[in-house]
């Protein structure tokens, strides 16, 4: 699995530096924590969440005594005299909500830009897919991340929140294997290849048993990283007879890198093998039996929340308080014990059988077309994050495919955007 990293959580600290508004990659941590947690710490991404009224619920554990809720107070005031600063140097007044909603259109290019960078650098278009979002503060960014990557649904699990733990105690019991060959494709017949994963296959069962005490069913899943002749990047297909072997490498390599070569021999760098267990325990049928139980779907409050340059009143509900089936009007919010999902004007949410939301968007996103010449503190930010981003991926594309040490391993090579005029 690729997994990239950014600083972009709640906990990430907001600044001006004079020019940009910047986020991260500087974090607040748990402690002190973001402004509003009372322990005297910065502006963070959770107190422009708190502003802009996308956290009108948050457990009361703050405080000397652990009895106080979020610090909205502290956050305004300190969003109100960042926005004095701004406008010392940039001559513009802004509102408070206005540079927190600009913070978060900050943080959100960040997130988009690293799903980028496994996706479309992999030659996935994202738009193709379902956002899949989790974690506490997943639910309140889905929406504008979808946006950013031009993804129309998002995904969000009944134990989102908490999904990563969930996933843990679901997860299958997996043993790794490996064996480095580096042989020509043509020099091995499929039989020869079928006889060393029986080897690995058999080595591996012992290595499980004796790691597991299990006595289910394992199961096999075998690979073969392959790669042309002179080249680094090698890709795993699933191992069959060679000719699908070799079907599925061009197209991956085609997928990825644009072309495939032609009379060029292939390599095998390794066989993998993944020895699998299932995990039996775990299953929603206690969750969706508590789901399936009669709930009025109404909201219990409503707030306002600041999205799109402007206030909209917006309706807040109990996630186990809706019914199957039921759909949301954006903007919304949806709140439960482990997270919050902010459901963003022109897009709704739809609870699914199994009680995943599903958000989708109602109509097209409007593009900015043309932003003019004046500098905005934002926008110079999203931009300088989306021209690194290009670049970035330019030099991915160029150091998996070039031949040359220089560029493939000691990355001697720069990429850049010129205009038309150089």
């Amino acid at each position: 699995m690729n997994i990239h990293t950014v600083a972009a959580g709640g906990g990430s600290v907001l600044f001006f530096d004079g020019m940009r508004y910047r986020v991260g990659p500087d974090s607040a941590g748990a402690n002190p924590g973001p402004a509003s947690y009372r322990r005297g710490g910065p502006l963070t991404v959770t107190d422009a969440n708190l502003i802009l009224g996308k956290l009108p619920v948050f457990p009361a554990v703050f405080g000397k005594n652990a009895d106080l809720s979020l610090d909205s107070a502290k956050a305004k005031q300190l969003f109100l005299d960042l926005s004095k600063d701004i406008q010392r140097a940039t001559g513009k007044h802004k509102s408070p909500e206005q540079i927190a909603e600009g913070f978060i259109s900050i943080a959100t290019e960040n997130m988009a830009n690293a799903i980028k960078k496994i996706s479309v650098q992999k030659g996935y278009n994202v738009a193709e897919y379902t956002l899949c979002c989790y974690g506490a503060a997943g639910g309140q960014h889905a929406c504008k991340v979808a946006d950013s990557l031009g993804m129309q649904r998002v995904l969000l699990h009944p134990f989102a929140g908490v999904l990563s733990a969930y996933g843990m105690g679901l997860a299958d019991f997996r043993l790794l294997k490996d064996k480095a060959l580096e042989q020509a494709f043509d020099s091995l017949s499929y039989t020869q290849l079928e006889e060393m994963f029986a080897i690995m296959q058999a080595l591996g069962k012992q290595e499980m048993l004796a790691k597991s005490s299990t006595h289910q069913s394992i199961e096999f899943m075998s690979t073969i990283r392959l790669r042309y002749l002179g080249t680094d990047t090698a890709l795993a297909v699933t191992f069959a007879d060679k000719k699908t072997m070799l079907i599925s490498f061009e197209q991956a390599y085609l997928k990825q890198f644009g072309f495939v070569y032609t009379g060029k021999a292939l390599i095998i760098e390794s066989l993998c093998l993944e020895v699998v267990v299932k995990n039996e325990l775990v299953t929603q049928s206690a969750y969706l039996h508590n789901a399936l139980q009669e709930h009025n779907g109404t909201p219990f409050m409503s707030t306002r929340m600041f999205s799109n340059n402007r206030h909209h009143e917006a309706p807040v509900y109990q996630r186990d308080a809706l019914v199957i089936g039921q759909v949301i009007q954006g903007a919304a919010i949806i709140i439960e014990a482990t997270g919050t999902t902010i459901v963003e004007p022109d897009w709704q949410a739809q609870v699914s059988g199994q009680k995943n939301l599903i958000l989708t968007r109602c109509c097209p996103v409007q593009r900015q077309v043309a932003i003019g010449t004046t500098v905005d503190p934002v926008m110079l930010e999203i931009f300088n994050k989306l021209f690194m981003s290009i670049a970035e991926q330019m030099g991915f594309v160029l150091q998996n495919t070039a031949y040359s040490v220089n560029i493939k391993e000691r990355l001697d090579f720069s990429c850049a955007l010129f205009n038309a005029q150089g």
